[in-house]
C-alpha cells in the first residue's frame, strides 16, 4: 500500500499542483479536476484533512466508510488512515490539509484531539449538511483560500483563526447530524478495540518466538502506532483517555513486569535478560529498571 509522508508527496501522487506550503494546504475541488487521478488505489498520508463536497460523483472511501451521504457531506481523513477513490470529474467544493507541524506551532491546537474528536475516530464519519450550513462553512474555506494565496505577512495568524472556527462549526454540524449517542459510542468502541489491539501487539512483540523482524524502536509509541496504522499522538490520546495512561507507561510497565518475572524465577544473567527484552545495553536496562522499580535488579532478584 502507498504511504505519503507529506503533503507535497501526496499532491504529487495524485497529479496536482504542489502546494504553497509544506505544513498547510488548501484546494478547490474543482482546480483539481482537469488533472487529479480519477481512481485512487487504498494509500495512507501522515496528516489531517477536511473535505467539504458540495457536488460530485463516484465514491470516496474513509476508513471502513463506503457509503458517503447523497447529498453534500463533509468528511475527515486522519493520519495513517486508509483511503481511496473512484470518481467522476466534476466535484465541488474545498478541502485544507495541515500536518502535526501546523498544530504544534498554533497556540490553538494544544488539545486539538479532545476538542475535535471527529478528527481522532479511527473510522471517522462521513455526514451531510443541509444548504445553508454549507454555505456558512463554504463561506468561512473560501477566506482561508484567500487568505493563503495572499501576500500578507500575517496570514497564517488569521488562516489559524479561521482553522480554529471552521473546526468549531464542523462540531456543532457534527453533533447535530450524528446523534451524539451513536457518535460518543463509536468513538467509545473504537477507543477500546484500540487499546486492546496496543496491549495485544506489546505482549506478542516481547515473547521470545514472536522476535518482530524489526528490533529498532520497540520500547517508543513510535513503533506501535505504525503497526497499528495509526499517527502516535492519537495512540497516545486514547490510551491516555481510555486508561489513564500514556501509551508510553503502558509499554514500561510491560516491560517491568516481564523483567521482574525473569529476575524472580529464572537465573539469566541481566545481560541476557537486557537482550530478551531489546535493551541495547545491560547498562540501559538496569537505569531503566532502578529508574522504575527504586532498586537494581540483582538487588530485586534477592529480595525476591
Amino acid at each position: 500500500m502507498r504511504h505519503f509522508k507529506t503533503i507535497a508527496e501526496y499532491c504529487h501522487a495524485i497529479s496536482i499542483p504542489q502546494p504553497k506550503y509544506d505544513h498547510f494546504d488548501i484546494r478547490r475541488f474543482e482546480e483539481n479536476m482537469p488533472t487529479v487521478v480519477h481512481v485512487m488505489e487504498p494509500f495512507r498520508h501522515e496528516f489531517y484533512a477536511i473535505a467539504i463536497q458540495a457536488a460530485g460523483e463516484g465514491a470516496a472511501y474513509s476508513g471502513h466508510h463506503r457509503e458517503f451521504p447523497a447529498g453534500s457531506t463533509i468528511f475527515f481523513n486522519s493520519p495513517f488512515q486508509v483511503l481511496s477513490w473512484d470518481i467522476v470529474p466534476n466535484w465541488q467544493g474545498y478541502y485544507i490539509m495541515f500536518t502535526q507541524d501546523f498544530i504544534t506551532q498554533s497556540p490553538y491546537f494544544g488539545s486539538l484531539l479532545d476538542d475535535f474528536p471527529f478528527l481522532r475516530i479511527d473510522k471517522a464519519i462521513p455526514f451531510e449538511v443541509n444548504p445553508s450550513d454549507l454555505s456558512a462553512i463554504s463561506t468561512l474555506f473560501g477566506k482561508i483560500y484567500e487568505e493563503y494565496y495572499s501576500e500578507h505577512d500575517d496570514k497564517f495568524q488569521l488562516i489559524e483563526s479561521y482553522v480554529l472556527l471552521g473546526l468549531n462549526y464542523i462540531r456543532r454540524y457534527f453533533n447535530a447530524e450524528v446523534h451524539p449517542d451513536v457518535a460518543a459510542r463509536e468513538l467509545r468502541n473504537a477507543d477500546l478495540k484500540l487499546l486492546s489491539r496496543f496491549q495485544s501487539l506489546i505482549e506478542t512483540t516481547f515473547q521470545p518466538d514472536l522476535i518482530p523482524p524489526e528490533e529498532a524502536g520497540l520500547h517508543t509509541v513510535g513503533y506501535y502506532a505504525q503497526q497499528l496504522s495509526v499517527h502516535p499522538n492519537h495512540l497516545n490520546a486514547v490510551v491516555k483517555s481510555v486508561s489513564g495512561q500514556t501509551a508510553l507507561q503502558l509499554i514500561h510497565h510491560h516491560l517491568m513486569q516481564q523483567a521482574k518475572a525473569l529476575l524472580a524465577q529464572t537465573q539469566m544473567s541481566v545481560q541476557e535478560i537486557a537482550e530478551t527484552l531489546h535493551f541495547d545495553s545491560p547498562n540501559y536496562f538496569s537505569r531503566f529498571f532502578k529508574k522504575n522499580s527504586g532498586v537494581a535488579p540483582l538487588t530485586y532478584r534477592k529480595s525476591a
